[in-house]
Parts: structure tokens; C-alpha cells; sequence
């Protein structure tokens, strides 16, 4: 139904579209380093991959980002060995391709954990959500084959029917369009075990964001970073 909508009113939503892209502030991404290592104990290596939600957009710092937030958790029971590989702007297929390319230059590039934040810029795009789906199947075993992951973490796509930044009808239709991505995913998740999916873990409100109104602000970084250094915890203790 969202479809048919959209097909009457697409020219609506390409204008707010255009609005808001030009009027919307140009955050950059967290300031500080992209690999380091904290920590005492047992070693484990952690890769944080994905989009500008994983690149830190929304705080100043990489320590207030998703991978300052989950290395200084895991830091509490292991040494972490951490890096971010992650750009702004990056759809599934480009995330991918940057993956890749980083495996061909670096043959024993390897980690235990791997959390991925991808999905907003292929809702933006005009890709299918079974396409999606199938980059993310793709996305699985390249992680867990190539990269030998015991522990891959797929975030949901954030519910951008909540970001304020957005005006009606267009938070309407991209809200819907990420549901329908939600939907696709969780029935991923049934079929395949290699990996765990996550919420955010906080509400999308215009407080707890960043203040462009798209990006996760400190808070949802936080709770974001926590829920997945829980899931890395159990899921080593599964293992053990």
C-alpha cells in the first residue's frame, strides 16, 4: 500500500526530500582514533563496520561513539584489540566493497566480533528490501567465512518513521520502508544462527538525538553500544 501511495505522491516526497537534504547540518564523523587496544585478560578482537551511525556521526568523539561505548565494556573482562571501518553515506553494497578491499590488502585480517550498522542509506536508495536481504545473507558469510566471526551483530535499521528531521509525508514513507526492512530482516534471523539482530535501545526522540535530527546523540550510542557488548558477552559465554 506504502507503494501505491508513494507512486501518487512521489513528487512530494522528492521535493521534501531535496529540502531536507540541503537544509539539514552536515555533521562530521567522531574525532579520534580508528583502531586501538584496551584493556586487561583474555584477548578478543572487535570490528565495528558500517555506515555514519557507525562511523560516530552525532558526538564529538570516538569514545562517546559505538565503538568506544562497546570496547570500554568488553575492556571490563578482556584486552580488546578494536577497529572501525566505517564511512558515511555508505549503503550495504559500498560497505561491502570497502570490506573486500580491506581483505585483499591484509590476507589475516581477522576478528572474534563484528557489529554492523547498515540499512538507512539503502531505505534512502530506490533498492528492494528482498535485494536487501540478499546483500545481507552475502554480508553473513563474508563475515563469517572470510573474516572467521564467531560473533556477528546486524542492528536493526533505525525507525526513521521517528526522526524529527523529517516532515510528513516523507517520515511516513521511509518510516514504512524501514519496517518493511525490519520485517525481512527478523525473518533472516530466524533462518540463520551465524548471527544476532539488535535494537537501538533507546527512542528515536528529538532529545536523545543528534542535533541534525538523522544520527544517534550520545545517549543512544551509549545504550546502543551496551546492547552489544551484552550480546558479544553471552555469546562468548556460548562458546566457552
Amino acid at each position: 500500500m506504502h507503494y501505491l501511495i508513494f507512486i501518487l505522491i512521489a513528487p512530494l516526497l522528492f521535493l521534501q526530500g531535496k529540502r531536507v537534504k540541503r537544509n539539514t547540518p552536515k555533521l562530521p564523523e567522531a574525532a579520534g582514533p580508528r583502531a586501538g587496544r584496551v584493556g586487561e585478560g583474555c584477548d578478543i578482537s572487535l570490528l565495528v563496520f558500517g555506515d555514519s551511525a557507525a562511523a560516530g556521526v552525532g558526538v564529538e568523539s570516538q569514545q562517546q561513539a559505538l565503538i568506544g561505548v562497546v570496547s570500554q565494556a568488553l575492556a571490563n573482562e578482556y584486552r580488546v584489540e578494536w577497529r572501525l571501518l566505517a564511512n558515511s553515506g555508505y549503503n550495504t553494497a559500498q560497505a561491502m566493497r570497502m570490506l573486500r578491499t580491506e581483505l585483499g590488502t591484509q590476507s589475516n585480517l581477522r576478528f572474534d566480533a563484528v557489529i554492523v550498522s547498515l540499512g538507512v542509506n539503502d531505505v534512502l536508495s530506490p533498492l528492494s528490501a528482498k535485494r536487501w536481504i540478499e546483500q545481507q545473507k552475502i554480508l553473513v558469510e563474508l563475515l563469517s567465512v572470510e573474516l572467521d566471526c564467531q560473533t556477528v551483530v546486524l542492528t536493526r535499521v533505525p525507525p526513521m518513521g521517528d526522526f524529527p528531521v523529517l516532515p510528513q509525508p516523507l517520515r511516513w514513507f521511509l518510516g514504512r520502508r524501514s519496517q518493511e526492512f525490519n520485517r525481512h530482516l527478523e525473518q533472516f534471523s530466524i533462518q540463520e544462527p551465524r548471527f544476532t539482530l539488535l535494537d537501538f535501545g533507546h527512542q528515536l526522540d528529538a532529545e536523545a538525538m543528534a542535533i541534525d535530527g538523522f544520527h544517534p546523540g550520545e545517549l543512544i550510542y551509549r545504550d546502543w553500544g551496551l546492547s552489544a557488548a551484552k550480546a558479544i558477552l553471552l555469546n562468548k559465554s556460548k562458546v566457552n
